[in-house]
């Protein structure tokens, strides 16, 4: 869902700036690469998040899900924006002295950088806490599947 949101964002924020910026924006090859990137970058950064909320949640059994959610987050809240802060300078530089080829794509990227941080925080977590109400944070649900019977019976002898 949050990665869902990173992509929505970054392309409504291309789609609206498109007529304003004085540099081509065009959905091409450089702008799917961006918005690939963007959903890895986003992606990685939640799952530490939720390794952190697993982590604590074996740790604080009795503490509720809030709480636990709340500590992972604060704990990995400086890394996240240390991270996120090193690649949008980094690509900030790339969009100011790089060539027009590269604008559209680094654009893009400082878009998505920005959202992809602010999902990792503000959306992945609490839609954990949503939609885990009723199970135990850290714990997988253990599916049991019975076997199959063959598809094609084999003849008597």
């Amino acid at each position: 869902m949050a990665l869902l949101h990173d992509v929505l964002v970054t392309l409504a924020v291309f789609s609206f700036f498109r007529k304003i910026v004085p540099f081509p924006l065009e959905i091409d090859q450089h702008f799917i690469a961006a918005v690939l990137t963007v959903i890895g970058f986003s992606m990685n950064d939640t799952v530490i998040v939720f390794d952190r909320v697993r982590e604590y949640a074996k740790q604080m059994k009795g503490a509720d899900k809030g709480t636990i959610i709340n500590k992972a987050i604060n704990d990995t809240l400086s890394r996240t924006i240390m991270t996120s802060l090193t690649v949008f300078l980094t690509i900030l530089i790339l969009f100011i002295f790089g060539g027009e080829v590269t604008r559209g794509f680094a654009f893009a990227m400082l878009i998505g950088v920005v959202t992809g941080t602010y999902s990792s925080i503000f959306v992945a977590a609490p839609i954990l806490v949503d939609l885990a109400k009723d199970k135990a944070l850290g714990e997988a649900e253990i599916i049991h599947i019975e076997p199959s019977k063959p598809a094609v019976k084999t003849a008597k002898k």
